[in-house]
């Protein structure tokens, strides 16, 4: 096995997987350059008969079927001269007669990668592989199956809930996520670089922890360095990377991005019926199909919004790079493909506008990493929800808000303030006052008779004086994130 950074708990379940007496058949989606593909080619490439066909998005039924002729030639020393299969029954009938020849105790792992791409509408792919399943591939012991997808509502619709005769055939399923912080710091030591936990932080509100991207870095480099070389020259990998992850993602992603666009202008989401108004799509099908994809592909998560008597459930964009491309890309694209200006961020790292941009996207990775926050409030075991909270004057206008409700079973909430800085934060007086004054208006908006915390997430803490003491129950630092 090569060398797999993270994947502990994924790892666990390929393995079991891989020892069982009998076949197997396990369904892998998530988003584009997440590891699906390395995971498994990785962890699978010393430990039997590997045969792997991957389908192509431009490609025909023809030219699938090719690939799959030269895989198949290769792999069981078959001669040049026999013609590729016609269609995939009878790719299917040559694969099952030649595991069929297979010594028994031969591990034999089948490995279909991109399988929305090989199993398009009248290739008829997926009712052969449903067919040869149930008929041969499940009848023996020594065979594992494998799929994956990245389109992830393609999956779980055509895979995970078929309604054919692959329904309830699947072993497993695993849904293969970006890395977290823990795991992005050791993927950067891995590569040998050294960052400071901030600076990762830096480094993952911009990637997201998706593996390929961080790959891009290299060594000697600080973040700033290494978000300019990611996204701002002609040859950035990132540069153009927002609308080719759409267009890989979803057949018609027109609706995806102008949802995406819209949440990224407001950073604390949308109602639903807000949502659909301002990307002007009625309530309907479609709207619902378009939500449930970007959510089910990780752009968009589902959050609870804590109202006086009642909870509604808000949207909110948490996919790291489609948010920076958004607002620091986008704008300049054109610029910096023309080469008019060298180091475009070094120029604008630590500025006023890059420091309230970054604050907001720190709000966005600890709530992603709530479960963290958590274990380090020693709440671990307690059941939650979390969301953003905000009161409004008669007039429409913010009157207060929280940046993250931790609202706990044990008949305690704790409220959230978190702020990015470079250095231990002061809470002075006015601040004190202000968040006093925060948390009773969320007791009385709500008219909870939960006990309140006030609890300070920062970077490097906070500075101990009496305006901290008289307001701050708890603080979590930057390292306990990881």
């Amino acid at each position: 096995m090569g060398q797999i950074i993270g994947r502990e708990e994924e790892i666990e379940l390929l393995e079991r997987l891989y020892q069982s007496k009998n076949a197997e058949f396990i369904a892998i989606y998530g988003r584009r350059r997440v590891g699906k593909t390395y995971l498994v080619t990785e962890y699978f490439h010393d430990k039997g008969i590997f045969f792997e066909v991957t389908g192509s998005v431009t490609a025909t039924t023809k030219e699938q079927l090719l690939r799959f002729h030269h895989e198949f030639c290769g792999l069981f020393k078959r001669t040049q001269q026999i013609k590729p299969p016609k269609n995939w029954q009878q790719a299917f009938e040559r694969l099952t007669t030649a595991l069929s020849e297979l010594k028994s105790h031969q591990k034999i792992i089948l490995f279909f990668d991109e399988l929305p791409w090989l199993a398009s509408p009248r290739s008829k792919f997926l009712s052969t592989l449903d067919y040869f399943w149930n008929r041969h591939f499940s009848r023996m012991p020594n065979v594992l199956l494998i799929v994956i997808g990245s389109s992830a509502s393609w999956m779980i619709n055509e895979v995970l809930n078929n309604k054919g005769g692959l329904y309830g055939r699947l072993s497993a399923h695993l849904r293969l996520r970006p890395f977290s912080l823990t795991e992005t710091g050791r993927f950067l030591e891995f590569k040998g670089i050294h960052l400071t936990k901030k600076q990762i932080c830096e480094i993952y509100m911009v990637t997201g922890g998706v593996p390929k991207y961080l790959s891009f870095l290299q060594p000697a480099s600080s973040a700033t360095q290494c978000i300019q070389s990611l996204c701002f020259s002609p040859q950035s990998p990132l540069i153009g990377e927002f609308h080719k992850l759409l267009y890989s993602l979803f057949k018609h992603p027109e609706s995806h991005i102008e949802m995406i666009k819209i949440l990224s202008e407001n950073r604390h989401g949308l109602e639903r019926q807000e949502l659909l108004k301002k990307a002007k799509m009625e309530r309907s099908g479609h709207a619902t199909k378009v939500l449930r994809e970007l959510e089910e592909s990780d752009f968009i998560t589902v959050l609870v919004k804590h109202g006086k008597q009642v909870r509604s459930s808000i949207y909110v964009l948490t996919d790291e790079y489609c948010r920076f491309y958004l607002h620091w890309i986008d704008p300049v694209k054109s610029t910096i493909l023309r080469g008019d200006e060298s180091d475009y961020w070094i120029k604008r790292a630590n500025t006023p506008s890059w420091l309230s941009w970054a604050g907001l996207a720190f709000e966005s990775l600890c709530l992603k990493h709530v479960r963290k926050i958590k274990d380090a409030l020693k709440i671990g075991g307690v059941s939650t929800q979390t969301g953003y909270w905000k009161t409004m004057t008669r007039g429409g206008k913010k009157e207060s808000e929280i940046d993250l409700v931790i609202d706990r079973a044990d008949q305690c909430i704790n409220l959230c303030e978190i702020k990015f800085c470079n250095a231990p934060y002061e809470v002075t007086k006015s601040y004190a006052k202000e968040l006093q004054m925060k948390k009773e208006a969320f007791r009385t908006a709500t008219k909870t008779r939960k006990a309140l915390f006030t609890t300070l997430i920062t970077p490097y803490g906070a500075a101990i004086n009496s305006a901290y003491t008289s307001v701050i129950d708890n603080q979590v630092i930057i390292d306990e994130l990881f």
